[in-house]
């Protein structure tokens, strides 16, 4: 079958024939439709990431809209190694219904995106019942401005967005979100900005896509004595690293405040309840709430994909 196909660590992938695909027992393979090129598929095809399993030839691709034999139209992943998702077929383990109104090459483009802070957020919701206030760092990239309209869709009590882009955060705050510019300011300004967001309502939550020196300017700013109840609980929930893979953490910050640290990526949640939060996310893209902008490249220029920048998604498709 014909796939795009990436033969060593951090090589561009090139359209080439692969060999056909295992089929899951009992399960049809499906034809591709779209499937997103996200950050996490670069991370992996290359061997940089936690998850990458290092062995190449591969088809990357993590996630894909595709069609089945009888013309539905689903969602799906979890593909078995080498075989990755962008490909003329599929084998995965699971599918769900792509609803009537959604756009099928936004859903490949930002379902991956929307999962990071979905999955976070439903949890919490389930666990706490509500979400309270929300804090979301690096909001203005693609994953972190759906995650601050997940939270908006979800009943967050306030949502705090925290990024770089100008432009995207004043179409954050015409949604109803408060925000805080991160653009240009060293991080002791960063800190005085968060703390001002933050001093009307502690975030229950916080939704970290930029980590480094960002997630430091928040510690400092949630250890501050009088940056609300000391009592209350903090889930500080790390999705990504785009501003540095590591920080310091204040012992401060441990002692004097019931916070919670953790990650939201491959492992953290289980398969089935994945699976399981995935039509919520579907339906958003079906009425609106969720969009992605994408640019769509068939499979014989999957190198010129790789290479696309900018705020729209590349979408393999098949020729």
């Amino acid at each position: 079958m014909r796939a795009a196909v990436v033969n060593a660590p951090e090589a561009i992938p090139v359209c080439a024939d692969f060999p056909d695909l295992e089929p899951w027992p009992g399960r049809r393979p499906l034809r591709l439709v779209g499937a997103g090129l996200h950050h996490v598929v670069r991370a992996l095809a290359s061997g940089r990431h936690y998850g990458s399993e290092q062995a190449y030839p591969l088809v990357p691709g993590v996630d894909a809209v595709a069609r089945t034999g009888g013309g539905r139209l689903v969602y799906t992943g979890l593909a078995r190694s080498p075989w990755g998702t962008m490909a003329e077929w599929l084998a995965t383990p699971f599918e769900v219904d792509v609803p009537a109104g959604a756009d099928p090459f936004a859903v490949a483009a930002g379902m991956n995106p929307a999962m990071s802070g979905w999955m976070a957020l439903a949890g919490r919701r389930e666990e706490a019942g509500e979400l309270g206030t929300v804090l979301v760092l690096g909001a203005t990239g693609l994953s972190g401005s759906l995650a601050v309209r997940a939270a908006l869709s979800l009943g967050a009590k306030r949502v705090i967005a925290a990024g770089r882009d100008p432009e995207a955060l004043e179409r954050l705050c015409g949604l109803g979100a408060v925000t805080v510019a991160l653009a240009d300011a060293a991080p002791g300004a960063w800190t005085a900005a968060l703390g001002a967001a933050v001093a009307e309502a502690q975030p229950a939550l916080v939704l970290d896509f930029v980590w480094g020196p960002v997630a430091e300017a928040a510690f400092a700013v949630l250890a501050t004595p009088g940056a609300g109840d000391g009592s209350a609980a903090i889930d500080y929930v790390q999705i990504g690293s785009l501003a540095g893979a590591e920080v310091a953490l204040p012992a401060a910050l441990l002692r004097s405040r019931r916070i919670r640290i953790s990650g939201s990526g491959v492992g953290s949640v289980s398969k089935a309840q994945m699976i399981g939060r995935l039509p919520g996310i579907l339906a958003r893209f079906a009425d609106g709430t969720f969009d992605a902008p994408y640019r769509v490249y068939p499979l014989s220029r999957v190198g010129e994909a790789w290479a696309h920048q900018g705020r729209a998604r590349a979408v393999i498709v098949p020729d």
